[in-house]
């Protein structure tokens, strides 16, 4: 659903051609996000926690995020809410907890009585019935209510979200509620059914995520178009980016921070750090890497373009740029359900490893490059990620699969599953000088034509692809091959008319 009014257009709310309030709109022509995606991802949770034997009469209980203040100051920090009590409750507001009776699928929301002066600061105080329309939710009731709650209902038992994130090794907090000692509770069940469900996405997120890559991809395309030589990296690469996403998208939230590295500062694979915020110069001989992405309504784009900064690509730089083209390429062909992810690892790095070795960076043969663990010196992070409401989303590693360093996944692909695909080639001095000493792996490797390449850094190519029933769906939508590259950049509109890309495009 989309909407073509000028934001600034539009007096009131709701008419005829504004959706309602049980809707998240950013106004203008952003996607309408209608609050029923959450009904659909609360049953999902549930029938995965009946599956993993949660009992008659039981209540799993949820924690919001919390509002807070930048160290010991007042300046409170622009909230964004806790993902996994987004995905059963889409809630935007602070300090709020949920509860889902499993037997029925009720959904109760507990919002902080605000005090009547907050009116004063804050705007007028949503009520109880405001909340209940606003989030398609069965009950809400204030947070000083919850022991009331739970001690009116009687719950068997009280499942409460507790354990390690996948991705991160992070360990969540369970929700709390003074008295909660006195009720029986489980830690086991809500983890693995909540983690599980966000796995697969149900039809409403593609929705949202396909919306927050069309955008993002628009605002690559604009970078593109603008960046020259002699600019810092932030300029018209980062600010520009951020600009165009809030701007046309109404997305206020980055996915992450951006990294936009231009000369060595493009084999630095968290580049944009606080100690390195993208404020180098760039150069006109120089390849840049912008991994950039922006969320909407708390779902993420993670997309990363190569580029020459001048426009122009020279051998170099096609040489080794067509190279982790040519593993993209191999690897959303190969993609399908049933696929072992760490196999489609494997054919990146290993595809990149031979043009490395057709340009002459590498020698031997391929059986031997792989036997000595060439490839990972050259692409030493994973091929990709789950993705969803995090950027790197929960579900990689199910409780007891073997954890391999670098992959962020290592189980089979299922239809419905979001992911990133980026296979990179880098120049990091920090892996090549050990491997040069190496003796190994010395004889596998051109010396003198790999310290030539130490200032060149890196370039990475990352999409965001939809497992489908055969294959996959591709929602990214930049330029890629370097005929398509050279002609954007060069002012040119996108998509050319003449694309040579073989990956179809249908999230135009």
């Amino acid at each position: 659903m989309y909407h073509m009014e000028n934001p600034m257009m539009v007096a009131g709310w709701p008419t005829a051609s504004v959706p309602g309030p049980s809707h998240y709109w950013q106004g203008g022509n952003t996607l309408a996000v209608p609050r029923s995606l959450h009904k659909e991802t609360r049953n999902k949770v549930i029938k995965n926690m009946k599956q993993l034997g949660a009992v008659l009469g039981s209540v799993a209980f949820l924690a919001g995020g919390v509002s807070r203040c930048r160290d010991d100051t007042d300046h409170e920090e622009l909230f964004r809410q806790e993902s996994n009590f987004h995905y059963v409750f889409g809630v935007a507001e602070p300090d709020c907890f949920g509860a889902l009776m499993v037997d029925s699928g009720e959904s109760i929301l507990f919002v902080p009585r605000l005090p009547s002066e907050y009116a004063v600061w804050m705007g007028s105080i949503a009520s109880l019935e405001d909340f209940k329309v606003k989030y398609e939710v069965d009950k809400v009731m204030y947070t000083d209510q919850i022991k009331d709650f739970f001690t009116s209902c009687s719950p068997t038992k009280i499942y409460l979200y507790n354990g390690v994130n996948s991705d991160s090794k992070s360990v969540g907090k369970p929700a709390h509620f003074d008295g909660i000692e006195a009720f029986p509770c489980d830690l086991e069940i809500l983890h693995p059914a909540l983690f599980e469900a966000r796995v697969t996405k149900t039809s409403a997120e593609l929705e949202v995520l396909k919306f927050a890559n069309r955008v993002s991809s628009k605002a690559h395309i604009t970078v593109m178009q603008k960046v020259k030589p002699d600019m810092m990296e932030y300029q018209q690469m980062e600010a520009d980016f951020l600009h165009y996403c809030y701007f046309n998208g109404g997305m206020r939230h980055a996915s992450y921070t951006a990294i936009c590295g231009c000369g060595a500062n493009a084999a630095v694979l968290h580049y944009g750090h606080a100690g390195a915020p993208n404020n180098r110069k760039l150069m006109a001989d120089e390849m840049i890497l912008n991994d950039m992405g922006n969320e909407y309504y708390c779902y993420a784009s993670d997309i990363t373009c190569s580029f020459p900064a001048c426009g122009k690509f020279d051998e170099v730089k096609k040489g080794i740029y067509e190279g982790v083209l040519d593993a993209t390429v191999r690897v959303m062909k190969s993609m399908k359900p049933g696929v072992e992810w760490r196999d489609m690892h494997d054919l990146a790095e290993n595809t990149i490893a031979e043009h490395l070795l057709k340009h002459g960076y590498l020698k031997g043969s391929m059986e031997e490059i792989i036997a000595a663990k060439i490839p990972g010196l050259f692409m030493p992070h994973g091929l990709g990620h789950l993705m969803g409401i995090d950027t790197h989303d929960v579900g990689g590693y199910p409780k007891g699969v073997e954890r391999f360093k670098s992959l962020r996944m290592n189980r089979q692909l299922l239809e419905g599953m979001v992911l990133t695909v980026e296979p990179g080639c880098y120049f990091i001095p920090a892996l090549l000088d050990p491997a040069l000493k190496d003796e190994t792996k010395k004889k596998l490797l051109c010396e003198e034509k790999l310290l030539s390449m130490f200032n060149f850094g890196g370039c990475r190519i990352e999409d965001n692809v939809i497992v489908t029933k055969d294959g996959i769906e591709l929602m990214t939508n930049v330029p890629r091959t370097v005929k398509e590259i050279e002609a954007v950049m060069a002012g040119s509109d996108f998509p050319i008319a003449d694309s040579d890309y073989p990956i179809p495009r249908k999230n135009l």
